[in-house]
């Protein structure tokens, strides 16, 4: 099983749990690309699945990292450490 976090916007995401990852998935309706995993972060207090982060197809690199950071603080799986 992998944690999935799909970036919407640099204000809004979704997180999911999927069996498995490809590089390009629709979701509602949007196509996304894989950008950053999937990964196993480092032991925490409680046990982690592999994550993996998509981002709308249309968006850039430079796009990607500013949502990403917009939106770490809000998004536990983006804080971790790997």
């Amino acid at each position: 099983m992998y944690q999935v976090i799909l970036l919407k916007s640099e204000h809004d995401f979704a997180r999911e749990q999927w069996e498995a990852v490809d590089d390009v998935v629709d979701h509602e309706g949007t196509g996304y690309s894989l950008r950053a995993g999937p990964r196993q972060p480092l032991p925490t207090d409680h046990p982690w699945n592999e994550i993996a982060v998509y981002a709308p197809e249309e968006i850039s690199e430079e796009e990607f990292q500013e949502w990403y950071a917009a939106l770490q603080p809000h998004v536990e799986e983006l804080r971790l450490k790997y």
